[in-house]
């Protein structure tokens, strides 16, 4: 019995007919509402057979079959490339379609995963997405998913575009904003010893760049950030970096400059932060990374009853 109906198209079809009404919405001509229609139906098609329906679950042939033409084709990147031509159930739809295959797996291995490792661009697509107000929150999810994975993580981290983070967080729009720092958060708490080892390797670039952010006249920026710095420098994992942090006589005094900021929780999170540097240069930490998880530690419980 043949997998498909005539009724049904098999992925081969579905992603042939997605990539042609693609291609017209990108000429923008007289053709683009049937074109936008076509492109609506393919990815709802596309997404019955990654996510099942109701009645029944996703059909393991079809779907290895419409992974592969997903890679063998370009789609992947021609979704991306064209979000902001599709409607926006269609953009809900794409979102959820690259989440789906990105979370798939053979085995031990993750296909999309090794796919995009091999074109980085897909995630240097995704993140230049926060430039683009139509499609930002969208990329902002698709970028979360991947960086779940530590190897796409890795990609992002150690790539110059890295940088761009600083400047979308802060943003005009409050919701872009918002979700570019919680991108950029994920990136620097997800994996501890990847990033540990990122921040040690380009300490002095990235800090640089942080210490503006914790002078930002954003205050939500502001605060996030330093509540951020907070969980870096309590991390275990990050006691070489904590090390160089507390080094530098300049850091100490931003932190007593925020202890007098006129917002009560700029102060507070200032001052928690201050008080782990303090103890740090008073000796009671710093001996081992065992004694700053210790500190940690005591730190997180001293402000949990202040």
């Amino acid at each position: 019995m043949p997998l498909f109906s005539k009724s049904h198209k098999n992925p081969a079809e579905i992603v042939k007919i997605l990539k042609d009404n693609l291609a017209i919405l990108e000429k923008q001509d007289k053709k683009t509402d049937k074109a936008s229609e076509e492109v609506s139906k393919s990815l709802q098609a596309m997404k019955e057979i990654l996510c099942g329906t109701n009645e029944k679950e996703p059909p393991t042939e079809a779907v290895a079959q419409l992974a592969q033409e997903l890679y063998n084709s370009g789609l992947l990147v021609t979704l991306i490339a064209d979000l902001q031509l599709i409607d926006f159930e269609g953009k809900k739809d794409v979102t959820q379609i690259f989440n789906n295959i990105l979370r798939r797996q053979i085995g031990t291995r993750s296909p999309t995963v090794e796919y995009i490792s091999a074109h980085p661009h897909i995630l240097f697509m995704l993140l230049k997405g926060y430039e683009a107000p139509q499609i930002a929150l969208r990329c902002g999810i698709m970028l979360r998913e991947c960086i779940r994975h530590e190897p796409l993580a890795k990609i992002i981290l150690f790539s110059n575009q890295f940088r761009d983070f600083f400047k979308y967080v802060e943003l005009s729009t409050f919701d872009i904003a918002s979700d570019a720092f919680a991108t950029f958060k994920d990136l620097l708490t997800r994996h501890k010893v990847l990033v540990a080892d990122f921040l040690e390797q380009n300490y002095d670039t990235i800090f640089e760049d942080y210490e503006k952010l914790l002078q930002s006249e954003n205050y939500v920026t502001k605060r996030q950030s330093l509540k951020l710095l907070g969980e870096l420098i309590l991390d275990r994992h990050n006691f070489a970096i904590m090390t160089k942090y507390i080094s530098k006589p300049e850091n100490l005094k931003l932190m007593m400059n925020l202890l007098r900021d006129k917002s009560p929780n700029i102060q507070f999170e200032a001052f928690h932060v201050f008080k782990y540097l303090f103890l740090f240069v008073s000796g009671v930490c710093g001996q081992s990374s065992q004694n700053t998880a210790y500190c940690g530690d005591s730190v997180k419980e001293s402000a949990q009853t202040h």
